[in-house]
């Protein structure tokens, strides 16, 4: 009889335990050991496909929506499934077979079966939507089983788990691809276009995050809850820098041209989780019993090799509407996302020293990509983005192009969390980045996304 096993429990215990401990050790050095300074070796361009046959891990909330999406792409084909609950498998596999498809195998065989998955001859790229442990972990048996693999955010919860995804993709020549949704947002993507066609002139600043209110969320045990309160019981960090840092990446040219030197976090007290909890479920409750250490609202501000300044915001624990606080400064002007729109370029806009709508510069600086895939990603999860991302992952493997973001993206967005929680842990001292590519962010090398045809 195979061993029954409380999925509640088996996450907390991860989360508490196994995750705390990987992330403690490496607050002891934020910069590997020189053994790892090993010369740079990309991972090569992959070879062109008919298809792109598709092995899915984690098929809940955000799985679905990709499995939905995939399902409206030429060229991608999905052949397995993988969760620990086997109603979600079954729906997923539903979705495929009634999409006109063959049905996929599902793997629901305990928390490791994704491992046979991974071990398939007929998978060229593994996708992960798993809770955060579970990342690093199959983005390795994926990539050392000969597959191509791609991760929802973040990619990695430690500075080592980051290294380790770097090397392997470098050693396997396998691609492993953080899922950051954001970089294709329709007016994250109009900034980008802007930036890169000197609207704003040189870049000084800039200002993002991700500010949502998921005092819900966390307390919800039939959902995200279940894993996801856990981490903030023992981590105190940004711990979701992605959403807000990556396009702000592209247009600072990270890991193209220039790169994170140094950075310092701070926290304030915490107080949202407890005082939702209070409200909600009681004072005498276990919820209000339950202690947290992240910070309500954890400040980080990045200092480039260039010379920019990037302030991120990370806060989940207080009522405000969502936000990702996105701004760009530069020597011309500077551009706003929320809470509304605007923009303001010195000598262009309209009147001096105030801003103006940013819909005046939709047709003249609308993004190429958006204009082609608009129209098929409407009704897509997030306005849209979740398609298009998806779209030009398949399309570059199909067409045999570098996709749009590599392991180093993913790691140097990563690592944000683990040496937030060190700069904390250290009163605010400033932690400097890994150098993931060893040298080689100096080569300005052009983002995909900015290449017209792929």
């Amino acid at each position: 009889m195979k061993k029954q096993y409380n999925r509640r429990e088996f996450i907390r215990t991860m989360a508490a335990t196994g995750v705390g401990l990987a992330v403690g050790e490496d607050l002891l050095a934020s910069i590997r050991p020189d053994e790892h300074n090993s010369p740079f070796k990309p991972a090569p361009a992959a070879n062109s496909m008919e298809k792109v046959r598709i092995g899915y891990v984690g098929v809940g909330l955000q799985g679905t929506s990709h499995v939905e999406n995939l399902l409206k792409i030429d060229g991608a084909e999905i052949v397995a499934v993988c969760d620990i609950v086997e109603s979600r498998v079954k729906r997923a596999q539903d979705m495929v077979e009634k999409a006109g498809f063959r049905r996929p195998e599902g793997y629901s065989n305990g928390e490791l079966d994704w491992q046979r998955l991974c071990e398939r001859n007929d998978v060229d790229l593994v996708y992960t939507a798993t809770p955060w442990q579970w990342h690093v972990p199959v983005c390795l048996a994926a990539m050392n089983n000969g597959k191509h693999v791609a991760t929802e955010v973040p990619a990695a919860l430690s500075v080592d788990d980051c290294w380790k995804l770097v090397e392997t993709s470098e050693k396997t020549g396998r691609y492993c691809i953080m899922m950051e949704n954001c970089n294709y947002d329709k007016i994250e993507m109009l900034i980008l276009n802007m930036v890169k066609k000197g609207l704003f002139g040189e870049l000084l600043h800039a200002e993002c995050g991700y500010l949502h209110d998921l005092r819900d969320v966390k307390h919800d045990m039939e959902g995200e809850g279940v894993w996801r309160r856990d981490f903030s019981m023992h981590h105190n960090g940004d711990l979701y820098p992605t959403h807000g840092l990556g396009p702000i990446m592209q247009c600072m040219d990270i890991n193209r041209g220039n790169y994170f030197d140094y950075m310092v976090s701070f926290a304030t007290k915490t107080r949202g989780l407890h005082e939702y909890a209070v409200k909600k479920f009681g004072s005498g409750s276990l919820q209000a019993g339950e202690k947290f250490i992240l910070g309500d609202v954890v400040t980080t501000v990045i200092k480039t090799m260039n010379g920019e300044t990037i302030v991120v915001t990370h806060d989940t624990s207080s009522p405000r509407p969502y936000s990702r606080n996105i701004l760009v400064q530069g020597t011309k002007g500077l551009v706003r996302k929320y809470p509304e729109p605007k923009i303001y370029i010195e000598g262009v806009s309209k009147t001096d020293d105030q801003w103006e709508p940013i819909n005046d510069y939709l047709k003249m600086y609308q993004h190429p990509i958006w204009e082609e895939l608009e129209s098929a990603s409407k009704g897509a999860g997030h306005g849209g983005m979740d398609f298009i991302e998806d779209y030009r992952l398949v399309n570059a493997l199909l067409k045999g192009v570098p996709p749009d973001m590599d392991v180093y993206d993913a790691a140097a967005m990563s690592v944000v969390r683990p040496l937030s929680e060190k700069s904390i842990a250290n009163r605010g001292k400033p932690i400097a980045f890994p150098d993931f590519t060893r040298g080689m962010w100096k080569n300005p090398r052009e983002l995909q996304v900015m290449k017209t045809g792929t």
